[in-house]
């Protein structure tokens, strides 16, 4: 543990570094990352002659700027890096490095907020601009954000590294995360707001793990919940995350030990 704790922040200098050299490609991917945008022209031309549900257009102008905000500042890619290095056969140096490789690969993430920040604080500012009114007002919900927000990380990067592990064993790692990230832009409210959805329907989103990565901070900064109501959700997200965290620690084992038996 001591020493992790003194090389990860070298980890995270070195990936802060490599998010710089490639400032141009990372930025495209941010700027890439505007369904929210597209999903809020659609919806506020809906609720022009009146609610929709209970979203007038300032609400959903709140809804899709605070979802924006949320998948710039938790979005994760470790999932092509593992299945880039697994086909490549580079694999095998990470290895030999004194830490885990998903550390190090968490760190390459992590490091990337602030390069993340050029294109967030904006959505900020407009976020406050447009729809004030529409945030939460209890000191409290913002408080959690942080944690939330920490979790839906956290969920994003173990999903992805979990299935990055099936690439130690299979070629299709990466379309089983397409497939998973298509449930996940319906499940997680990233397109539509799970309280729009039939009833039927949002009563099986609410429980799974999708709406953690994205929904739960969205509605914390809108102020959807009581305190209560919010520290069983976050308590909820932090579940899935300790679930999935052994999950993957289990899957790259087995994987690894199937890698290393085939010569990898």
């Amino acid at each position: 543990m001591t020493r992790i704790l003194r090389l990860y922040p070298q980890l995270l200098r070195t990936g802060f570094a490599e998010a710089v050299a490639y400032r141009a490609e990372f930025l495209i991917w941010m700027f890439s990352t505007n369904m929210p945008l597209v999903m809020l022209a659609i919806w506020a031309a809906a609720a022009r002659s009146g609610p929709v549900a209970n979203y007038t257009q300032q609400g959903f102008a709140a809804y899709y700027l605070a979802a924006l905000l949320v998948r710039l500042m938790t979005g994760a890619w470790v999932v092509w890096e593992m299945t880039m290095e697994i086909r490549q056969g580079t694999l095998g140096l990470r290895l030999l490095r004194p830490i885990h490789p998903l550390l190090q690969w968490s760190a390459d993430n992590i490091a990337a907020i602030p390069m993340r920040g050029v294109v967030a604080i904006p959505v900020i500012g407009i976020l406050l601009y447009v729809a004030r009114s529409e945030l939460s007002h209890d000191w409290f919900s913002w408080l959690l954000l942080c944690p939330a927000l920490l979790g839906a990380w956290l969920l994003y990067f173990l999903v992805q590294a979990m299935i990055g592990t099936l690439a130690l064993r299979f070629e299709s790692a990466a379309s089983l995360f397409d497939a998973w990230l298509g449930f996940s832009n319906v499940l997680s409210g990233y397109l539509v707001p799970l309280d729009l959805f039939p009833k039927a329907f949002r009563e099986l989103a609410v429980v799974l793990p999708f709406r953690f990565q994205l929904s739960l901070p969205v509605e914390l900064m809108l102020g959807r919940w009581s305190r209560i109501e919010a520290l069983e959700l976050l308590g909820a997200q932090w579940a899935y995350v300790l679930l999935f965290l052994v999950v993957t620690r289990a899957a790259w084992r087995s994987g690894l030990r199937h890698y290393a038996a085939y010569g990898g």
